[in-house]
């Protein structure tokens, strides 16, 4: 099974990086574009774009996230052979570091849909948790290409 899936290695590297691209874009666009916004429009309509834009947004992201951590999922099972790679190495270090990076994503992206389906997400979360996940994001980015290069 490993060797069948090790054939497809460029394209779950494809498949991993357009799902990163798409979720690191949707929050930066919510944190740079979108809350820009706030300070041009009154609250009833700011209300209304975000409205529209968590709308769209939750039809499509829960599908990328989910391929983008079984893809990451493979690409570290292949990469890492297991954990072997872990321990000891600059590259592992930072594979886990990325992990665990991801993981803190994934935390804080299925609190904000709990929250968000119990009707208590409010702007100032919703700003905070944007900003959270794009910083983390942007740590995974930085380690994702030093770790090949350090």
């Amino acid at each position: 099974m490993q060797d069948l899936i090790a054939q497809y290695y460029p394209w779950i590297v494809l498949l991993h990086l357009a799902c990163a691209i798409v979720f690191v874009g949707a929050v930066a666009f919510e944190v740079f574009a979108l809350e820009a916004l706030h300070r041009r429009f009154d609250v009833a309509t700011m209300q209304q774009i975000e409205a529209t834009v968590m709308t769209r947004v939750r039809r499509y992201m829960p599908f990328v996230v989910l391929l983008l951590f079984l893809s990451g999922g493979l690409l570290f099972d292949l990469r890492c052979d297991g954990i072997r790679c872990i321990g000891g190495t600059r590259f592992g270090g930072f594979l886990l570091a990325k992990a665990i990076l991801a993981f803190g994503v994934l935390g804080v992206f299925v609190n904000a849909v709990w929250v968000g389906a119990r009707g208590r997400m409010n702007a100032c979360r919703f700003r905070h948790t944007h900003r959270i996940v794009l910083v983390l994001m942007a740590a995974i980015v930085f380690l994702a290409k030093t770790m090949f290069y350090l």
